[in-house]
């Protein structure tokens, strides 16, 4: 999980609990190490990340120590906006995103792959409120509304806050089975998720 001030809140903590909670029907295990999804926080540097509402948030790992990524996760937020200027983190973004086995974004988060590319030619979705500005500022990708997310193999792209849920128990079901997500969305009391519904909204 990729963070950065004024990132939204369940952008980066709706996911992280999906992929801390995940386990196999009947894996009722404590065991973090033997849990199939070690989920991380990653800043660009040291020090305390101030969330939107004021949450404060100690990163695991800076852009510079961080263990390899199987999966990438950019949340949004209002701290898109500044990080859409920060060569850095959208260079440390396509870096990654050559390695993951999975790049995904939450709401406004979609903006920051954009800007490098990563949704050229592919279909995503974003918040209801930035559809258009997504539309009009990257004409080279195809913007759906009205879905949770959309998977287009390596790259999946979910709307706002809450759809990061949805997409994280997506990447579970994909990568697990869909009885481990639906597990899991039990585990976590989140009635909403149906897998037979797929990216409808």
């Amino acid at each position: 999980m990729l963070i950065f001030d004024d990132v939204e809140v369940l952008d980066f903590c709706g996911p992280f609990e999906v992929f801390s909670v995940a386990r196999l029907p009947g894996d009722d295990t404590r065991d973090e190490s033997q849990a199939p999804f070690r989920a991380v926080t990653i800043a660009e540097r040291e020090g305390l990340v101030r969330c939107v509402g004021g949450l404060l948030v100690q990163p695991q790992y800076t852009l510079e120590n961080h263990p390899p990524l199987d999966i990438l996760v950019v949340p949004g937020g209002w701290g898109t906006r500044r990080e859409a200027d920060n060569d850095i983190v959208l260079d440390w973004i396509a870096a990654q995103d050559r390695h993951t086995l999975l790049t995904t974004s939450v709401c406004t988060g979609a903006f920051l792959l954009a800007l490098r590319g990563i949704l050229d030619g592919k279909e995503a979705t974003t918040h209801w409120a930035s559809i258009t500005r997504l539309r009009d500022s990257h004409p080279a990708v195809t913007v759906l509304d009205d879905v949770r997310y959309v998977d287009t193999g390596r790259v999946i792209t979910s709307a706002g806050i809450s759809a990061g849920i949805d997409m994280a128990l997506h990447v579970v079901s994909r990568l697990l089975g869909p009885e481990a997500a639906a597990y899991t969305a039990r585990q976590m009391e989140y009635e909403r998720w149906h897998p037979a519904k797929g990216a409808e909204a």
